[in-house]
């Protein structure tokens, strides 16, 4: 697959998770959740059975999530089933089981700290760190880096973090602010 292709579907991914999750956690409107978080799913194993370091990635995602107990709606459960279903139909890549620990405990310290280090320092660093998950980015580049896949996927990722983003400015600038 090429890497355009691969860069569109994290670029999807990453708009719809976020606009997903904030339907449900701003609007609890679940129908849009739901279609936000099926569009996700699709986006992310498409990418995921066609790119090992996508693979990684969308799979340590939802089991971080999952660990850290912030699988927190229905829209989650079928985005998940989504995913799980075209990676069972289609197949992934070969996975080394020790690169998905990492990734995984990458996404679940993101998650951890994303939701408590407000609340135990006012470490303006720290915060930032961890508002803006840079653990699971630094773990991507050193992958990367040390050729566990390619280090273009590190910018695909990125590409993922800035369309997350960018979705919740698009639904704060025109969702709410069309609401109120």
């Amino acid at each position: 697959m090429s890497y355009i292709i691969l860069a569109i579907l994290f670029l999807l991914s990453g708009f719809f998770m976020k606009i997903s999750d904030d339907f449900f956690d701003e609007m609890h409107d679940l129908k849009f959740a739901s279609i936000f978080g099926v569009l996700c799913g699709l986006a992310s194993a498409f990418a995921a059975v066609n790119d090992v370091g996508a693979a990684y990635i969308f799979i340590a995602i939802p089991i971080g999530n999952f660990l850290a107990l912030k699988i927190d709606g229905i829209h989650h459960i079928i985005t998940l089933a989504i995913f799980i279903v075209i990676c069972l139909i289609c197949g992934i890549p070969d996975l080394s089981l020790i690169v998905l620990l990492i990734c995984i405990l990458a996404a679940l310290s993101d998650e951890i700290g994303h939701e408590t280090i407000h609340r135990v320092t006012d470490n303006i660093f720290l915060n930032l760190f961890f508002e803006y998950r840079f653990v699971m980015k630094i773990v991507i580049l050193l992958l990367a880096l040390s050729g566990a896949f390619s280090i273009w996927v590190f910018f695909l990722f990125l590409l993922f973090e800035m369309a997350y983003l960018f979705g919740g400015i698009i639904f704060e600038k025109l969702i709410l602010k069309k609401e109120s």
